[in-house]
């Protein structure tokens, strides 16, 4: 076959790929035949170095597990191949074809691969997909979009996920890399399936998801589907392959959660259907895609409806929470309420730590105050303001009020720090909230 001739009709850049097959199925070696002019260009571009025939595909392309699958299935196979794949490292997106090529060579199989980068998503190309893919994507924006409960609904989409990918588990895991830790947002588990459900990972776990970024190296996903997939995983990343092989998983798809071109997170399904992996990268991308704005959002009203209640200093709640609690107990009957009682707490000394020590060490005193109220009462304690500190507690008897004042009593006397000026109302009858503030 003339593949330079062939090439030549390819007005976009393109070059025929070899892949070698072996006996059990599996392939070999994915080499580039022939390229023509526009794809040798690139390869000048992008390498520095003149593009040489029947070259390995590595050497102009970077390694990719995905990529291979690819080239397999179409010279292999026979499959013809079309994705839409985000170059987030390079700011491009790419837009490839994989066509297969008749070959009478019986070990060995060969496809044309012809591409397109731009700089900016195409809608249009990304909303070309299987009615099937696009249904799927469809549900899970409608259920995130108008949820009252989002992460009880990411619970759902996760499970709808699982299902598409017939897979053991399918996860959200958060990255929080000024705590240096991580935590599932979103998860579903196969009924009978020995795993942790939901929670916090250890943060140890925390190093081996950092390292995904690295493993991924450049590709938009990462699908292990066999052996020799999980070997290139063991040779990039031991510790994350020794963690697999611990919780016996033996196939994954990874997706990085990006926002703003930051990774956020990654979406992951374990021990999936690798017969149906083409689909499942479809739905993954487009889904993953969907999911990083969704997410991004939620987060950033998460975080202003903590502003709007916590007291960023001390971590407890703030005067503003404080108000909306008063308010609640007097806009309703209270039946649950039996009794009330009301602390109010001030911080002895601050005045004199801020002036002798400065307002650093003055905050310390405040951040340790709050640390204590939060040990001695299970209800929620509010910075009233200043160095003033308040805390509403119902439903309890009066011996169990004097063992707070008690627990405050010996705080107080046992510290160095911290010390505390108490005024406590207990009414039974009333159930009047500023009556009981003001008596305090």
């Amino acid at each position: 076959m003339d593949w330079e001739k062939l090439l030549k009709e390819y007005e976009c850049k393109a070059c025929v790929m070899s892949v070698e097959k072996y006996p059990d199925g599996s392939y070999g070696n994915i080499r580039i035949v022939a390229g023509n002019e526009a794809h040798k260009a690139d390869v000048k571009m992008i390498t520095g170095r003149d593009f040489v025939n029947d070259s390995p595909y590595e050497t102009c392309f970077p390694k990719d597990l995905n990529f291979e699958d690819f080239c397999y299935r179409s010279a292999i196979l026979h499959e013809q191949h079309h994705s839409y794949v985000n170059l987030y490292e390079m700011g491009l997106w790419l837009d490839l074809y994989l066509l297969p090529l008749a070959s009478k060579e019986e070990n060995k199989g060969y496809c044309i691969y012809f591409y397109n980068v731009a700089p900016k998503v195409n809608a249009g190309i990304m909303s070309d997909l299987s009615p099937e893919t696009s249904s799927a994507v469809i549900a899970t924006c409608i259920k995130l979009h108008g949820t009252e409960d989002f992460r009880l609904t990411l619970n759902e989409v996760m499970e709808d996920v699982r299902r598409i990918c017939d897979a053991s588990r399918c996860s959200i895991l958060m990255m929080d890399h000024e705590n240096k830790r991580c935590y599932l947002l979103g998860d579903a588990v196969r009924e009978g399936t020995d795993f942790q459900r939901r929670g916090n990972f250890q943060k140890t776990f925390y190093d081996v998801a950092a390292s995904w970024e690295v493993t991924l190296a450049g590709s938009t996903c990462l699908i292990v589907k066999n052996e020799r997939d999980m070997e290139v995983i063991r040779k990039r990343n031991p510790t994350w392959h020794a963690s697999l092989q611990a919780a016996h998983i033996d196939r994954i798809v990874l997706f990085p959660l990006k926002y703003n071109g930051q990774t956020s997170g990654y979406l992951w399904a374990t021990n999936f259907d690798n017969q149906n992996t083409v689909k499942i990268k479809e739905v993954l991308e487009l889904t993953t895609f969907f999911l990083g704005s969704e997410i991004a959002n939620y987060q950033l009203v998460e975080r202003l409806r903590t502003l709007s209640v916590i007291d960023q200093l001390t971590g407890v709640k703030n005067r503003n929470a404080m108000n909306n609690r008063i308010a609640d107990f007097e806009k309703t009957d209270l039946p649950n309420i039996k009794n009330l009682a009301v602390f109010f707490i001030d911080v002895n000394g601050l005045k004199e730590v801020n002036d002798s020590e400065g307002h650093e060490n003055g905050d310390c005193l405040l951040r340790k105050a709050a640390q204590v109220l939060q040990e001695v009462f299970e209800e929620d304690v509010y910075r009233a303001g200043g160095d003033e500190f308040m805390v509403i507690v119902t439903n309890v008897t009066k011996d169990i009020i004097r063992q707070k004042l008690e627990m405050l009593r010996r705080f107080s006397d046992d510290s160095e720090s911290v010390s505390f000026s108490v005024g406590c109302y207990f009414d039974e009858t009333e159930l009047d909230v500023r009556k009981a503030m003001r008596q305090a």
